[in-house]
């Protein structure tokens, strides 16, 4: 069997019962990156030496039985605005091109305490700003499914990895849909989880009160085990939640019987794209087959998420982003005086959307607007999490679209930019709300490109997604979907 088509669950137990080693499994991802990064170009850095040196001192430990965990020695690729101690963390902007972390992000502690084994860091848009991987300053990733389209952003890099087997699984970060929606576009599974419940520590802010770190996998059951693997409570990030119900992997049951489901009739119509709506209404039929009750409402606010959003967002990044100013790390432009120094690196560092953004959240948090705009998207956040609480007080979970078409051709939408943002419409209510959402494939339109699933679960009810998305998968599977 070739190694490059376990999962990384699948991989892990391989190992663990010497049907091969971590180096092994490394020397396929590595001959796979060779053969298609050209193409892809899913990375920004990758660590081959270290990789190699870490896969065989993690082979030891598995071997003395160390390390038991389902995924000691899984090649593992991070979003590139995940730090990680000693390998470059540039948030693929060029005002961070030479920035090498002293210290790993919590979520890598808990990967590598687990026996993972990271082999580099993706590409992605700049600070995580877009929705194609296209504004990145090292240049686009290309959707493994067809190199003529998009991977979907900001997660790209991660999820096209995954998608072309040049890792085993992924992590991303999710802000407005940026783990969910490259998920759908490259027919991989990608969660974010609740607000809290993966410590922020070590990850790159872009919006605070939005981010969330989550992982992208080539299954549901891969999605749980990383899942448990980097979920815990981190003294060091404020918002980290203490959750005693971090067990995902017991959720992989096949049984959604009578397991409530509300479908918005917000989520199907103008703008949706008939091939995605008929594919997630298919795999809608598929849960009520196996006793899921299917039924349909409003659930309201919709079209007020999208401005809402981008003022938060945008507002929370003016605000974060002020640190990069060519003084601690980073790019500096030459200046002979120093509000010079300021304004030229960051005109130089910065790309155009970085830019649009900053000056976007400046505008709404400065005097006389801040009331006007910032205050009342807080309000609408506020309504959106409360219209949310009453449709999660009648259902278990939420289905519809990860995005309203599949993956759009390169150059397509950075030539509209308001476009780029209307394709998060589906899933950054969840971000704003601070639930967990879950992207599974279910599907391709007639270009083979792959359409996505999105279920949306409320707060903690990660264990309830898993359940639903698990039995969707495994029935898919028995039907050759």
């Amino acid at each position: 069997m070739d190694s490059l088509t376990y999962t990384a669950t699948g991989l892990g137990k391989a190992i663990k019962e010497g049907r091969l080693t971590a180096v092994q499994a490394l020397e396929a991802v590595f001959a796979r990156i060779e053969e298609s990064e050209e193409l892809y170009h899913c990375y920004v850095t990758l660590e081959r030496e270290k990789a190699f040196e870490r896969a065989a001192a993690v082979q030891k430990k598995i071997e003395a039985g160390e390390l038991t965990g389902p995924l000691a020695g899984v090649p593992f690729a991070i979003k590139d605005n995940i730090c990680t101690e000693g390998i470059p963390t540039t948030c693929s902007s060029k005002i961070l091109q030479n920035f090498v972390p002293v210290f790993d992000a919590e979520a890598i502690l808990k990967l590598k305490q687990a026996g993972a084994v990271i082999i580099g860091k993706t590409n992605m848009d700049e600070f995580a700003m877009g929705s194609t991987t296209e504004t990145s300053y090292f240049g686009v990733t290309k959707n493994p499914s067809n190199p003529a389209h998009v991977p979907g952003g900001s997660s790209g890099g991660s999820a096209a990895a995954v998608a072309a087997g040049e890792c085993f699984a992924a992590l991303g970060s999710d802000t407005g849909g940026s783990i969910r929606q490259p998920a759908s576009y490259c027919g991989v599974v990608g969660m974010k989880p609740t607000y809290g419940t993966v410590s922020r520590y070590g990850l790159i802010a872009y919006g605070s009160s939005l981010d969330q770190i989550g992982p992208l996998t080539k299954d549901v059951t891969d999605c749980a085990a990383v899942l448990e693997t980097i979920s815990s409570h981190d003294p060091k990030d404020s918002t980290s939640m203490e959750r005693g119900d971090t067990d995902f992997s017991a959720a992989l049951l096949e049984d959604v019987q009578g397991m409530r489901i509300g479908i918005p009739r917000d989520y199907f119509g103008e703008g949706l794209d008939p091939q995605v709506k008929a594919a997630v209404l298919k795999a809608a039929k598929v849960l009520e087959k196996k006793g899921a009750l299917l039924e349909e409402f409003d659930l309201s606010l919709v079209e007020y998420a999208i401005p809402a959003y981008y003022t938060i967002a945008a507002a929370e990044a003016s605000s974060n982003l002020e640190r990069f100013d060519g003084v601690k790390y980073g790019y500096r432009a030459d200046a002979e005086e120093l509000h010079a120094m300021y304004k030229k690196t960051r005109s130089e560092g910065f790309g155009p959307e970085v830019k649009r953004r900053i000056l976007l959240g400046s505008f709404v948090l400065s005097s006389g607007y801040y009331d006007a705009y910032y205050l009342k998207a807080l309000r609408v956040k506020a309504l959106i999490k409360k219209a949310f609480d009453a449709a999660f007080a009648k259902y278990d979970l939420i289905l519809g679209p990860t995005a309203p078409a599949t993956a759009p051709k390169l150059g397509e939408s950075l030539a509209d930019p308001i476009k780029m943002y209307l394709g998060d419409i589906y899933t950054i209510a969840v971000n704003l709300a601070g639930l967990p959402g879950i992207s599974v494939p279910c599907g391709k339109d007639d270009k083979g490109l792959p359409i996505g699933l999105q279920l949306i679960g409320d707060c903690f009810q990660e264990k309830t997604l898993i359940r639903a998305a698990y039995t969707y998968e495994q029935t898919a599977k028995q039907e050759g979907n």
